[in-house]
């Protein structure tokens, strides 16, 4: 049973610092172990250097433990009124005030090692604070949805008591599908080389494989864990929209359930690498507002950019596209393409580039082996900054950048002609103030935020 709103100071779940100083402990035997296999192989000496590594072992493993420990005695936390107050430290003392109304996402995360203790990690975000400081890590897995449920209902003006809106289900991800595409990205095939290009010399010079696994063993497990986080992070995906926004669930291994709210999308890319276009296969992410600064890199930094369909059919994207940014396309029209003396400012990119914008949205299209289009709402526009560069200068080109309060991605206008480029700046201003006041209009009146 929750405690309700006022009531007693709850502690975190006795487990927690389990799976705290259990995800420490991997990270250590990663570091430690290709130093141990060193020592072991060598020789008689070798005996000497492994009694110091395990002594280290030993000394970090009691350090993390204790230190989990203490984190979990010191740490407390409530519902109290209208705010989410946690409580931490031991010789400096913190108390935390998370004003509910200010809470723009609650997420329910549990790793590997949580779920098998029956225990998740409920995470706040909040503007100008993000999830830093409003993180509940860990409480009962059971009790993990009602926590997200009553501080939800609260930071909407509800009975603490409101369920969850009902959500729809828009678009489910087939395992097999994102498995067979995964490798294909390039971010990820550069990865999958090391590992392929390691047990291929391996098996055709088994002479030094020992020597060979030895020096290369941080490097071929580094890139086993960018594989595997990423599989991890995009396996059973699924995506549904309820009444308080995009609901994410997704991973195998470590399970996420997130929120992404209305209003708080600030643009959507639609990316198509280079070796997914013989399947027609396209991936749609989502930026979001963030906090900057030092908070921002704290704050999971891959987080920033959310996706949203990890990858699907060009027809399935587009639709959820539509879903999200309604009357939005990413077909450039005519005359969006830069003039063809662009080809001597960018030679390897100009067939992918364009810029267009229309009544609701601006778009942007760059790339050099994959293309990738940006979309924009006009109403999310922060600035307008026109750029010319010495080589754009003797060519009569300029680029038109629009920046909103998403920190990933600039909707980048390239190598326009000046005159063109000069209309367009004032253009998209004007555009954008009309869509501000627009959206202002529509919140007086009591409407909910639409997704753009």
């Amino acid at each position: 049973m929750i405690d309700t709103p006022g009531d007693r100071w709850r502690r975190l779940h006795p487990l927690s610092p389990v799976v705290r100083f259990g995800r420490l402990l991997v990270s250590v035997i990663i570091v430690l172990i290709p130093a141990l296999e060193g020592n072991l192989g060598g020789s008689r000496r070798g005996s000497g250097g492994f009694a110091v590594y395990a002594v280290v072992w030993a000394v970090l493993a009691g350090i993390g433990a204790v230190g989990g420990f203490i984190n979990w005695a010191v740490t407390r936390w409530r519902i109290d009124g209208s705010d989410l107050r946690v409580e931490t430290g031991v010789l400096r003392r913190q108390s935390i005030r998370i004003p509910l109304a200010r809470v723009q996402a609650v997420d329910i995360l549990a790793p590997l090692l949580a779920r098998i203790l029956g225990v998740a990690e409920v995470r706040v975000v909040s503007a100008g604070r993000g999830a830093e400081k409003g993180r509940l890590a860990y409480v009962k897995a059971a009790e993990a949805p009602v926590i997200r449920a009553r501080l939800l209902a609260l930071a909407h003006g509800l009975e603490g008591g409101t369920p969850e809106p009902p959500a729809q289900p828009l678009a489910r991800v087939r395992n097999g599908r994102l498995i067979a595409a995964l490798p294909l990205r390039g971010s990820i095939l550069v990865h999958v080389l090391i590992i392929l290009g390691t047990v291929a010399t391996v098996i055709a010079v088994p002479k030094y494989g020992v020597e060979l696994l030895s020096t290369s063993f941080t490097a071929v497990v580094a890139a086993a864990f960018v594989i595997g986080r990423a599989l991890n992070d995009e396996l059973e995906f699924t995506i549904a929209e309820a009444g308080d926004g995009l609901r994410l669930d997704r991973g195998l291994l470590q399970r996420r359930h997130e929120t992404i709210p209305f209003g708080r999308i600030q643009a959507v890319r639609l990316v198509q690498p280079l070796l997914w276009r013989p399947f027609d296969w396209c991936r749609l992410e989502v930026d979001v507002a963030r906090q900057v600064g030092v908070q921002q890199r704290r704050d999971e930094p891959q987080q920033i950019a959310r996706t949203l369909l990890p990858v699907g059919r060009t027809s399935e994207v587009l639709w959820l596209l539509q879903r999200v940014f309604p009357e939005a396309g990413v077909a450039p029209p005519p005359g969006s393409a830069p003039p063809r003396r662009a080809l001597v400012r960018a030679p390897f990119s100009y067939h992918f580039l364009a810029g267009w914008f229309g009544s609701r949205y601006v778009y942007a299209r760059t790339g050099r082996v994959q293309a990738a289009t940006v979309v924009i709402p006009l109403d999310k526009i922060q600035s307008v900054r026109l750029s010319q560069g010495p080589v754009q200068r003797a060519l009569g080109l300029s680029s038109v950048r629009v920046d909103t309060a998403g920190r990933r991605w600039t909707a980048s206008l390239l190598h326009r002609n000046e005159t063109e480029a000069e209309s367009m700046l004032w253009e998209l201003a004007t555009r954008a103030r009309q869509a501000r006041r627009v959206r202002s209009t529509e919140r007086a009146a009591g409407l909910r935020p639409a997704m753009a």
